[in-house]
């Protein structure tokens, strides 16, 4: 069942049925000023914090997931009917109510029909601003002239912090005041107390909120909720619209919400247009200054163009037309789009992420600028740095980064049974993926503090995130799980071997010897590389069980992943990464993929481990709490989907990779969207596997490592456009039935233009290669060798 489609000229994606199968949601603003909407108007909005920082209100894990929003209400005079201008909340039949919702860049357009009536709301947040517009245009295309009511709603927290305002009720129930005064509404938690901008993140301090109206007259208000909704109504049936009039209510306490009303008269033909704006700061004087400055239609439109152009240019910087509609939609605007969020918010606020992560998740954000590097490189940068200053002197890492009072030097270390093996490895992807895309070599000689206690290098950051690792050795001197590798289902013992991080620490002692040998110190190369040796011997003696490799040793000696273990008998991970780290044989990678072909692989991507986990007890392996065929108990986990494909591309086998790819691939799903029901423009934490009743089903959108690896393996691996610190590489791995595909890729403020033509059917391997008509004696295009405007001819064969 199809509920939409994309637009990619407009670089939108257009619901066209509102009952979608979930709400399917977007992102406005930045991370000073952010807010989730959906196809129906729901969400919420918050100040830097999802957690501490939410001065809009969203009711979790409820039916619909995302109410209540950011709404319009309509009220005919004459028949007393009401409407809302999205089909929810009030929800008219669909048989006479039409409305599409249009999800851009960091905007999102709903336009309705009902009664005669037809409605266009755009919701965004100015660039740089802390407030946000929702303007409506109000058109009537019935016969006669209307007299319509026009409401708008949001609910306010009571307290900016979503645990005071949703769980400690005792105490946020009394707190929050609305006003309003000069046609401004004036929304204040803690209004004894003076304002005070630095710190508003914390608990016992005023925080305030406003809205405005442009464009009519304000002829009513509400600024309590229980006011405008009734006694034992909703947001379907709100008492104040139903009889057509606000009650200039006033919130003391209990619940706050913002409702502006105006009255219009239009007619046959007529439009009107108005605008909601609404932020944070003081009414009195933000919202004064900011309506003066910004409170014009025309200024709207302004600040959405410029909006557009800004998101737009980052969305440019690789353009590609492959024989895959489908793909070309995820690459040209949604793959990247939904790494920039991710990138932006980590896994702080969605409609699932509920404030439990208060911060940047360290391993989570390094990987995450793997999918915006070439986007934009500065942003990366500064990120990259932010979190190696999360590294500590003993080469860990804080779990959590909060950029808004992170102070690197004077940062505590965790307990250290709260060190995870896994997290400072992930900088061996990163660190060289950024180098490439910039070729910035020197990066790795810049100066960063520690979290806790001096500096390093980048490259002696890097030193010391290897040091961590082998300095933490198990019986059989495989590097210690800790309290969780990747998988932090994983019990493996406080001093259990992880073989999933003896892959990643394979694949940085290759790294560090590569940098190192680059930069004259031989001395460090031999030292990585002679304990790359030492590391492949114990992976050799301890880690292939004949067709595959096990996942982990516990520290009482028990093998897990084995032919003769149960549940969890085969682990992806370790098999893709024994091919990513290069530390598997060819027999052994050929073997092992196969393997997980046979017993991994489904319609909906590959599983995690199989069979599921029922009888482990669950001080071993804490999966056992999900139930079977969900998240890491033999689900489909997406964060290691792209792991999946590029070892296969790796290996030569492009059309097992595009296999893979294209069953976890969101717009794959567009045109059976029931089957995933989540957005398939984005996407998802966990698929149900064949293990569940329910396979195929995907859960908790956007902000998933997913995004960045599905991205990167496919404009990397699957295309082969990949940055390296002298040029850019050109190593494809295509289906066998593509004749080829072009791509458009800024690359070091250049334009290179590739075409790729496969007249032999093959997966891999290129044949011949010109840059600007001259043959290149390889598959590196060499960045001092680029014009402003280039052309790169590829034949594979």
């Amino acid at each position: 069942m199809q509920y939409g489609h994309f637009d990619d000229e407009a670089k939108e994606y257009v619901i066209t049925r509102p009952d979608t199968p979930q709400s399917w949601s977007n992102y406005l603003g930045s991370t000073e000023y952010g807010a989730i909407i959906t196809n129906n108007a729901g969400g919420y909005g918050f100040y830097k914090s999802g957690a501490r920082g939410r001065f809009l209100r969203l009711r979790f894990n409820n039916i619909p997931l995302d109410q209540p929003g950011r709404y319009f209400y309509l009220r005919d005079a004459e028949s007393g009917d009401y409407w809302s201008a999205s089909w929810q909340p009030v929800g008219k039949p669909l048989d006479q109510y039409e409305t599409t919702c249009r999800h851009g860049t960091a905007y999102t357009v709903i336009t309705s029909r009902y009664a005669g009536i037809a409605t266009e709301a755009t919701y965004f947040v100015p660039l740089g601003q802390t407030f946000e517009y929702w303007r409506l245009k109000i058109s009537n295309e019935s016969e006669r002239p209307r007299q319509l009511a026009a409401f708008s709603f949001c609910e306010f927290t009571n307290q900016w912090d979503t645990f005071q305002d949703q769980v400690n009720l005792q105490y946020s129930l009394f707190i929050v005041r609305g006003t309003c005064s000069d046609g401004l509404l004036r929304i204040a938690i803690h209004d004894n107390f003076t304002s005070d901008d630095e710190a508003v993140l914390q608990s016992d301090v005023s925080s305030r909120a406003w809205m405005a109206l442009v464009g009519a007259p304000v002829a009513g208000y509400d600024t309590s909720q229980s006011a405008f909704l009734g006694p034992y109504r909703s947001y379907h049936n709100p008492l104040a619209v139903e009889q057509g009039q606000c009650g200039n209510s006033n919130a003391y306490g209990d619940n706050a919400c913002g409702t502006l009303q105006t009255f219009l008269t239009l007619q046959p033909g007529e439009s009107r247009e108005i605008l909601i704006m609404m932020g944070i700061g003081e009414a009195r004087v933000v919202g004064k200054q900011t309506v003066a400055q910004f409170g014009s239609l025309a200024r709207a439109e302004a600040e959405l163009q410029k909006l557009k152009e800004s998101w737009h240019a980052r969305l440019g910087s690789l353009v590609v037309e492959t024989p895959d509609e489908e793909l070309n939609h995820t690459i040209n605007v949604w793959g990247l789009y939904n790494c920039l969020i991710t990138f932006a918010w980590s896994r702080a606020a969605s409609l699932v992420y509920n404030g439990e992560r208060d911060g940047l998740g360290f391993r989570d954000s390094v990987q995450d600028i793997l999918g915006v590097a070439a986007a934009i490189p500065e942003e990366a940068q500064v990120r990259l740095e932010l979190m190696l200053t999360g590294q500590l002197a003993n080469g860990g890492a804080i779990p959590v980064i909060k950029p808004f009072e992170h102070r690197p030097g004077f940062e505590a270390a965790p307990d250290p049974e709260e060190y995870r093996s896994d997290d400072c490895l992930w900088f061996f992807n990163a660190v060289p993926a950024f180098v490439g895309e910039t070729g910035d070599m020197d990066f790795y000689l810049k100066v960063l503090p520690y979290a806790d206690t001096g500096a390093d290098t980048v490259l002696g950051h890097l030193r010391r995130a290897l040091e961590f690792n082998l300095e933490r050795t198990g019986r059989n001197n495989l590097p210690c799980g800790l309290s969780a590798d990747w998988n932090d289902c994983l019990r493996l013992g406080y001093y259990g071997e992880s073989l999933f991080v003896a892959f990643q620490l394979r694949l940085g002692l290759t790294v560090y010897a590569e940098v190192t040998t680059h930069f004259g110190q031989p001395e460090e190369a031999a030292w990585a590389l002679a304990h790359r040796d030492k590391l492949d011997a114990y992976i050799q003696q301890y880690a292939w069980d004949g067709n595959w490799f096990i996942w982990a040793i516990g520290d009482d000696g028990t093998v897990y992943g084995t032919k003769s273990y149960e549940e969890g008998q085969v682990y992806l991970n370790t098999q893709v990464w024994s091919v990513l780290s290069g530390a598997a044989t060819p027999e052994q990678a050929a073997r092992c993929m196969e393997t997980v072909h046979k017993k991994l692989a489904t319609p909906y991507g590959l599983m995690l481990s199989a069979p599921p986990f029922v009888k482990t007890p669950v001080d071993v392996m804490r999966a056992v709490v999900f139930n079977p065929g969900i998240k890491e108990n033999a689900g489909i986990f997406n964060h290691t989907q792209g792991w999946g494909v590029m070892a296969e591309c790796l290996l030569g086998n492009g059309d097992r990779a595009y296999e893979y790819y294209r069953a976890s691939m969101p717009a794959a799903y567009n045109g059976r969207a029931e089957i995933r029901q989540m957005e398939p423009y984005v996407q998802g934490q966990t698929t149900y596997s064949i293990y569940s009743p329910r396979p195929g089903n995907t859960r908790t959108a956007w902000l998933t490592g997913a995004a960045a690896w599905a991205y990167y393996s496919a404009t990397q691996y699957i295309l082969g456009l990949r940055p390296e610190a002298a040029g850019l590489r050109i190593d494809p791995c295509l289906p066998s039935a593509w004749p080829g595909f072009k791509a458009t890729r800024r690359f070091r403020g250049k334009t290179v233009a590739v075409s790729v033509t496969n007249p032999h059917g093959v997966c891999r391997g290129v044949k011949s290669l010109t840059l600007n008509g001259e043959p290149l004696a390889d598959n590196l295009v060499p960045a001092d060798r680029l014009a402003e405007h280039n052309q790169v001819e590829v034949v594979l064969g």
